[in-house]
């Protein structure tokens, strides 16, 4: 059975190329004990991918030269060599942006078609919506009646960030790029103003948006769009640093904030969030906001683009911000 990759064949220098990526074709590995043989049904695009083709010390250690894209996703089972696993158990785990993935079991947890979409447990349910949860809520900390402004809104996260703050009682503005964008924040998921970061001067739109300052900032994008909230934040106002999708694709070095002094008039705090921290609380997580979904309460988009073979054009949608919702590629459909 052959098996198609999309391998790391180079480190970008700014935006990913064409040369930056090698299709190899090889035969699928049958599963020793202990592992799982996976057919890919949806991958996972995300920000953060960028961050892993560079060789640098981060989080997480960067993809090999010459290694499979790493990538979540979501797969069937169609050889088992774990007990707790069964040929067509549904699955998400780290597969990698290929067709089949020979993985340990143990790194490998079961979903359930029947109680969500697939492509919902690589958004809401998954690696994005855990991230919005741990972020908002542990290190945002939002309290009733606070403003909570939110930069990449219409994402994957950012638009989970919103909706969990408004449950939360907060007053909600997101800032997205585009009216059809943020026309969804107001008008579907219940954000109270929105800002066209394309169309408008953010900082005088966030200081007509929230005329009593901003008590919580979750950032996914980073660069002027930080400085101009942390020119309006609140006395012990807190800033989740979730990503800066703004200067991931930078040939000059990051563009850090000017005006973080700031922090220091108003004993404010900037603190980062991975979601791998709260790996062990991710069930907690996942059960409440399944609930909140079958209430009506939490509200998912995905955005899912057709076949394996586009993957390095599609990756590149979301630094240009053409993606709206999730961004999922549908490698296969389920058997």
């Amino acid at each position: 059975m052959q098996n198609k990759q999309w391998l790391l064949a180079s480190r970008p220098v700014g935006e990913p190329t064409a040369q930056n990526w090698t299709l190899n074709e090889t035969q699928v590995r049958e599963p020793e004990a202990g592992e799982v043989l996976v057919k890919v049904l949806y991958l996972s695009l995300d920000p953060a991918m960028r961050g892993w083709m560079n060789d640098g010390k981060s989080y997480i250690e960067p993809v090999g030269i010459g290694e499979v894209m790493r990538a979540g996703a979501i797969g069937q089972v169609v050889e088992s060599g774990d007990e707790n696993f069964s040929v067509g158990d549904f699955v998400h785990g780290m597969l990698g942006v290929q067709q089949y993935a020979t993985v340990a079991g143990q790194s490998l947890h079961k979903v359930d078609p029947a109680l969500a979409p697939l492509p919902r447990y690589l958004g809401v349910l998954g690696m994005p919506g855990m991230t919005a949860y741990f972020g908002l809520l542990n290190t945002g900390q939002p309290q009733a009646g606070e403003t909570v402004v939110v930069s990449g809104a219409a994402g994957a996260v950012g638009a989970v960030v919103g909706q969990i703050a408004k449950l939360k009682g907060c007053r909600v503005v997101g800032i997205a790029g585009g009216k059809d964008k943020c026309d969804y924040l107001t008008q579907e998921l219940g954000f109270d103003a929105a800002i066209d970061y394309k169309e408008q001067d953010v900082l005088s739109g966030l200081k007509a948006a929230c005329p009593e300052g901003i008590d919580v900032f979750f950032d996914n994008v980073g660069g002027e769009i930080l400085d101009a909230v942390l020119a309006l934040i609140n006395f012990k106002a807190r800033i989740v640093i979730c990503g800066a999708i703004s200067q991931y694709n930078n040939t000059t070095p990051v563009k850090g904030p000017s005006n973080y002094l700031s922090l220091l008039i108003n004993r404010a705090r900037m603190e980062g969030i991975i979601v791998f921290d709260n790996a062990e609380h991710y069930g907690e997580a996942a059960k409440e906001m399944a609930g909140w979904i079958a209430q009506g309460k939490l509200k998912a988009k995905e955005h899912v683009v057709e076949g394996i073979d586009t993957f390095p054009d599609t990756l590149m949608m979301l630094f240009r911000g053409e993606n709206f919702g999730k961004l999922v590629i549908e490698v296969a459909k389920p058997a």
